[in-house]
């Protein structure tokens, strides 16, 4: 693919940002590739080092804030809206805003509980690694009281809450890594849809 072609497939698939900061990318990316070309890389190996213009819109919208593609989304709807479409969704609004109020609700709450669920693993992790060192002290009180059945059962608790303590924090930072991957994902595809992509 030549830097031309590369650069308009990749304003094509940018359509969803405001002009400005699409200009800025195109021309980012064909000094790039001009400074590739200098290098003494043939203009097609440049392109193809830099990526196909699906992966690198993809990484562009990725780092793109969802503010700025929600703010050129709502410019773009209003642009399109006839007369007609205005007093419909004016009229309809008793309706449809309940409706957004209660899908947004929903989504925030089962966000909220997600979280409140990694938030509950890490809590127990905290219980169970501050339990072993207090369980060690409560041995070291039934030996010096010559109680060496009470300091056995305290010492096998305190392994007990060590080794529970270590696949706790194993639990919690996957269920963490996969919240906030789950997290990224969703505003991901939040921004591709208001791009105007299903998928890039």
């Amino acid at each position: 693919m030549l830097k031309t072609d590369f650069l308009i497939a990749l304003s094509e698939k940018l359509k969803g940002l405001p002009p400005e900061d699409i200009n800025e990318h195109l021309n980012f990316y064909a000094e790039m590739i001009n400074d590739k070309i200098e290098d003494g890389i043939a203009e097609e190996d440049a392109v193809r080092e830099i990526g196909t213009p699906d992966s690198v819109a993809s990484a562009i919208i990725c780092d793109t804030p969802l503010s700025t593609i929600a703010k050129k989304a709502a410019a773009d709807s209003k642009k399109h809206l006839s007369a007609t479409e205005i007093v419909l969704i004016v009229l309809g609004s008793p309706i449809w805003l309940a409706l957004l109020i209660s899908a947004f609700a929903v989504v925030l709450s089962l966000y909220v509980t997600l979280w409140s669920l990694v938030i509950s693993v890490w809590a127990v992790f905290v219980a169970l690694a501050l339990g072993a060192p207090l369980a060690i002290v409560l041995g070291v009180i039934y030996l010096t009281a010559a109680n060496t059945a009470g300091a056995a059962f305290a010492a096998g608790t305190a392994l007990l809450l060590l080794g529970l303590a270590i696949f706790t924090f194993f639990g919690a930072l996957y269920a963490t890594r996969g919240t906030l991957k789950l997290t990224k994902r969703i505003i991901f595809s939040l921004k591709m849809r208001l791009a105007g992509k299903e998928k890039v």
